[in-house]
């Protein structure tokens, strides 16, 4: 079982993120960008948009079990809606400009390198189950 939901958000958006979500962890990614968790069994976007006003904000989710799954993504800048809302059921392909995730890391600046894609090149796999990594 694979479950991720979490912000990811650009160096200059950072200070903003932590000051709308009072008591946040950020982790970071590398290639400046750090994730943020999402804990709530609702999560309220709207003040990902004004954090993005100083630089982008993405929110991702993947739900994966036994090689099957789903992606979501949303990027924001500049207050705005860039990308997104992208979403692939688990009896979809990726689109072929890669998956809604790496979509999203790409519109963040993610270079993707000698890695399969941008979700590999800035390590998301270790961050598949939300509590073990937030305890460590």
């Amino acid at each position: 079982m694979y479950c991720l939901q979490a912000v990811i958000v650009t160096e200059p958006a950072r200070s903003r993120l932590l000051d709308a979500f009072e008591g946040a962890r950020l982790v970071s990614l590398g290639q400046n960008l750090s994730l943020m968790p999402v804990t709530e069994t609702r999560f309220d976007t709207g003040p990902l948009a004004a954090c993005s006003a100083h630089g982008a904000v993405a929110y991702v989710e993947a739900e994966y079990f036994g090689g099957a799954g789903t992606q979501s993504a949303q990027v924001w800048e500049r207050g705005e809606t860039v990308l997104g809302p992208l979403h692939v059921d688990e009896d979809e392909p990726d689109p072929a400009d890669g998956s809604p995730i790496s979509q999203a890391l790409r519109r963040l600046g993610v270079l993707k390198g000698d890695h399969f894609d941008e979700f590999d090149a800035v390590g998301l796999g270790r961050h598949r189950y939300t509590d073990d990594w937030l305890s460590a």
